[in-house]
């Protein structure tokens, strides 16, 4: 059964990206490509992406600059009410609630697991439509002060696994649901 996960990183005080969308601190902190939470293991059992614009360019314009191809071979949707660039046959665009196009993704997974890239937002859709299941973050041992927030919603989670890959300490969460304001 697929389940929907929102694997990323965060800085210490919870930012995806700074203000200028930059992920330099993600980028030069040390990390065992083969170690706990890796994304090679994560990404073999990954059957279809979600993204965001603001992420999807991002991809993009990290690609462009690297000379990688699209690093996705998973059928991808990228959520945007802009008129996107197709980096591959296998990206869709869509400017539809998650709820009406998670069936389509999770069909497309075969089985296998649906990744929510990012942003955290997004993510956070996902988790208020009921179809998030899990919160897979490596924490990085830097601040930025402001940024793009990793979850911008109240939601109870529930610690599963945590472990250390090198600079980051690396946890699993259950979505547990909502967190309802206090009385």
């Amino acid at each position: 059964m697929s389940r929907t996960i929102f694997y990323t990183a965060t800085t210490l005080d919870g930012f995806l990206a700074d203000d200028h969308h930059s992920l330099d601190w993600l980028l030069t902190q040390p990390i065992d490509e083969v170690g706990p939470f890796s994304y090679g293991a994560f990404i073999a059992t990954i059957g279809a992406i979600a993204m965001g614009a603001s992420t999807y360019e991002w991809v993009l314009r990290h690609n462009e600059t690297s000379g990688d191809p699209w690093a996705y071979e998973e059928p991808s949707w990228v959520f945007t009410h802009r008129d996107l660039p197709l980096a591959a046959d296998s990206v869709q665009l869509t400017a539809a609630p998650v709820a009406e196009v998670h069936a389509a993704m999770t069909a497309a997974a075969d089985g296998r697991d649906v990744w929510v890239v990012g942003g955290g937002d997004l993510a956070a859709q996902f988790a208020e439509a009921g179809l998030l299941d899990e919160v897979v973050v490596s924490i990085a041992p830097v601040t930025v002060g402001s940024g793009k927030p990793l979850f911008p919603r109240r939601f109870d989670l529930e610690l599963l696994e945590v472990d250390r890959n090198r600079a980051f300490v690396c946890a699993r969460y259950r979505v547990v649901g909502p967190r309802l304001p206090p009385d």
